[in-house]
């Protein structure tokens, strides 16, 4: 059984990643799938955009910097679960890795978006 603040972080993981959908959504971004899960780990949504695929991971964070969230490890399996899916899809089309990062702080309820398209992986 879950505890009342594991639920309370998947609810909040869930509508931070509901809110990244529709900003991508809103630039012109086609959604192509979400929670993409491996054994390595996830890609919180694959989009695609002018012909590029964007494997991208949304972190959300009240009254700190979420970017902090993405470690080089994390990275690393990102990069292991992307291998998966583009082993499993063959799209042939360029792609990169990027974050949606939504923060707020203890006075605002609406999210501040910050985009990075293309980590760098290592």
């Amino acid at each position: 059984m879950k505890n009342k603040d594991t639920i309370n972080t998947t609810q909040k993981g869930k509508e931070a990643e509901s809110f990244a959908c529709a900003f991508l959504e809103s630039e012109g971004y086609a959604i192509l799938e979400c929670n993409f899960s491996t054994r390595f780990g996830e890609i919180d949504i694959i989009a695609r955009k002018n012909g590029v695929l964007h494997f991208i991971e949304v972190k959300s964070g009240i009254g700190f910097e979420p970017i902090y969230n993405i470690s080089p490890k994390k990275l690393k399996r990102l990069t292991k679960t992307i291998h998966i899916y583009l082993s499993n899809n063959p799209l042939r089309l360029p792609y990169c890795l990027s974050a949606i990062l939504l923060s707020k702080d203890a006075f605002n309820d609406s999210f501040c978006v910050e985009w990075i398209e293309n980590l760098t992986l290592f």
